[in-house]
């Protein structure tokens, strides 16, 4: 067994033949009275108390102890002490994701996780803490989704703390606490009337984003980084390389695809050649920005869009002053659904319509998983009853007399 147990209430001390006999000791029935004590792998002696008639509860509690170490699966009981505030802050200090996610991350875990737990020591959180918790974000009306983005981060907190041995299990992992459901929403792509209207309620320098989101699928971020050593006019393809991304107050940097992910996207005809009437009425400008940091190495792109004074595009401005605008002038309503992503919807249905497959339409969209992507469209492809009636028509379409149609059949019926 590793360590001993100690009986406060008694002590051992020379008799009257010099022989070691065992009496009470000066706290006698005062207190928890076995003291289990062993020393910990850092070398430090740790113990618990067990009151009386409980000394068998104190084994086999240093049984655990031993068990646990010999599975390598300690955990120190001191370690749970330690507050959600306290071990969170040093978790997000040694965070090596890229800036905005960082900021994002911080942001949500001081806004609406550390008010509610970060006083409670890590090792005394159960889950009906995490249930309540849940609850009040809940009743402060934060969106499902909003609220399941909270839940992830705070979970990874806890997970970090296992995997570093403060805490023995990650009570946002029990069976009765359960992440946020996402309110079922389905894309619903803009048609084409409405696409060409809201291109031209733009300003002439803009117009052209509406080609570049609607046919290449690019996000705002990468249309705004779109450089002319991007096209490649003659091979019929566009290189995602990077896009402009907004920091610390809102400080704007060159920064990777989203994920980190780069690609090339199919140049259509149609899209080049609106590329090329851009270029000419607006040549590209050279920009130079700190790459993925703030404090970053500069990088310079000949940009084919730019702010009226000459400067990257910075999202919230061109939304607020170019975008909503243009909606407006179409009678188009600004909410969520209507910012420039729903050009990349657009783009989705009309590759989904074609026949486009999941696995190439979710290369193009810069998604990390296939599976993603059909779970996003997966209701804006064509069902399988109309692929079988067009599979079977192709094939005896031609060899069927129209008097022997449908209605030949209903006729003669």
């Amino acid at each position: 067994m590793a360590g001993h147990i100690q009986d406060r209430w008694h002590k051992t001390e020379p008799g009257p033949d010099g022989k070691q006999v065992r009496v009470k000791a000066d706290r006698y029935g005062v207190g928890l009275r076995y003291r289990a004590r062993y020393i910990g792998p850092d070398g430090t002696e740790k113990s618990k108390s067990f009151p009386d008639k409980q000394k068998r509860k104190a084994e086999q509690w240093l049984s655990n102890i031993e068990a646990d170490m010999s599975r390598g699966d300690y955990v120190s009981p001191d370690a749970g002490k330690v507050t959600f505030e306290q071990f969170a802050t040093e978790w997000m200090a040694t965070q090596i994701t890229d800036p905005l996610t960082r900021e994002s991350v911080e942001s949500r875990l001081r806004l609406h996780a550390i008010p509610y737990l970060g006083t409670r020591p890590m090792g005394s959180f159960t889950p009906s803490h995490l249930r309540l918790w849940l609850r009040t974000l809940e009743d402060r009306g934060l969106s499902a989704g909003y609220r399941r983005g909270i839940f992830a981060h705070v979970s990874t907190v806890f997970t970090a703390a296992v995997e570093d041995r403060v805490i023995r299990e990650n009570p946002c992992r029990a069976r009765s606490v359960r992440a946020p459901r996402l309110e079922p929403r389905k894309v619903k792509p803009w048609s084409r009337e409405r696409v060409m209207a809201v291109r031209a309620a733009l300003p002439d320098p803009y117009q052209a984003l509406v080609s570049v989101a609607a046919g290449l699928g690019l996000r705002q971020g990468e249309a705004f980084g779109l450089a002319v050593e991007d096209v490649d006019f003659l091979g019929g393809v566009v290189h995602v390389v990077r896009q402009v991304k907004l920091l610390q107050r809102h400080r704007p940097v060159f920064a990777p695809p989203k994920g980190g992910k780069e690609r090339d996207v199919p140049l259509p005809e149609s899209v080049a050649f609106a590329l090329a009437a851009h270029l000419k009425r607006h040549p590209a400008t050279e920009i130079t920005l700190p790459w993925k940091t703030v404090d970053g190495p500069p990088v310079t792109a000949s940009l084919l869009f730019t702010g009226s004074a000459g400067l990257a595009l910075d999202r919230n401005r061109f939304n607020d002053r170019v975008w909503r605008p243009a909606l407006r002038a179409v009678d188009v309503e600004t909410g969520r659904d209507n910012g420039m992503h729903a050009l990349r919807h657009f783009y989705a249905s009309v590759l989904l319509d074609a026949g486009e497959s999941i696995k190439a339409l979710s290369e193009y969209l810069g998604h990390h998983d296939p599976g993603f992507t059909l779970r996003t469209y997966t209701h804006l492809m064509p069902s399988s009853e109309t692929r079988t009636r067009a599979a079977v028509d192709r094939v005896f379409g031609d060899d069927e007399s129209a008097d022997d149609g449908p209605e030949a059949a209903q006729k003669g019926s």
